[in-house]
């Protein structure tokens, strides 16, 4: 059977998002999870991978199921890692499970599937002209994301709900901010889950992109 890697920038194995990928991959292709993260502490990741000032800023999260907040310049080279490892492996496609945006990222033969690349794009052909709202999550990403749209006519309203703190509230929040702003709305981090996509459609009554749910299907196209 063939593999599909797949790199999330906090810990592996992401029970909660490697069941939406499964469903939608249906047997074709065997998941292989590794994590940038992984073996390391959550005290190691505060004191060497914290964001400095106007630092690019990811949330993600442990097998403790706690959340980290890290710096993607710090990242990247971890993430690189992995990339290699998956290739020396003989993984031909390989799958990175962030919506961030990750210049330099390299394979020497493997197909690296970089979402940031994806999504925007395939999201402005669903939108159209129509209000776009994002929900992420988190604050200091309003507007180091605003740049990921903007080349595509896009200019989201965003509202902000973590997916990693079980706090549903927040999402309520967020839906009841954006809903007579926007007319179709993206949840912008592989973190987030169906649940919390039914929560934002039932308290809006817009339709609801679930960013990772999306990639599945796409990706499950390719193997």
């Amino acid at each position: 059977m063939e593999k599909l890697g797949m790199i999330t920038i906090g810990q592996a194995p992401r029970s909660d998002i490697a069941p939406i990928l499964e469903k939608y991959l249906d047997g074709r292709a065997e998941l292989v999870q590794v994590g940038a993260l992984d073996g390391l502490t959550k005290e190691y990741i505060e004191q060497n991978l914290y964001p400095e000032i106007n630092e690019y800023v990811l949330t993600s999260r442990l097998v403790t199921d706690e959340s980290v907040i890290m710096s993607r310049e710090k990242i990247k080279p971890l993430l690189q890692l992995k990339i290699d490892f998956l290739e020396e492996r003989g993984i031909t496609k390989i799958l990175l499970l962030c919506t961030g945006v990750f210049p330099g990222l390299t394979t020497k033969s493997s197909y690296l599937i970089e979402p940031d690349h994806i999504i925007p794009p395939t999201v402005k052909a669903l939108v159209g002209n129509r209000r776009f709202g994002v929900i992420v999550p988190l604050e200091e990403q309003k507007d180091l994301l605003q740049p990921k749209y903007s080349p595509f006519g896009l200019d989201p309203a965003f509202g902000v709900a973590s997916p990693y703190k079980n706090d549903m509230e927040s999402f309520e929040q967020a839906a009841n901010e954006l809903k007579d702003e926007v007319d179709i709305i993206l949840l912008d981090c592989m973190g987030y889950t169906e649940q919390a996509r039914d929560m934002v459609a039932k308290s809006t009554g817009l339709p609801v992109i679930l960013s990772n749910a999306m990639m599945a299907k796409l990706v499950s196209e390719m193997v």
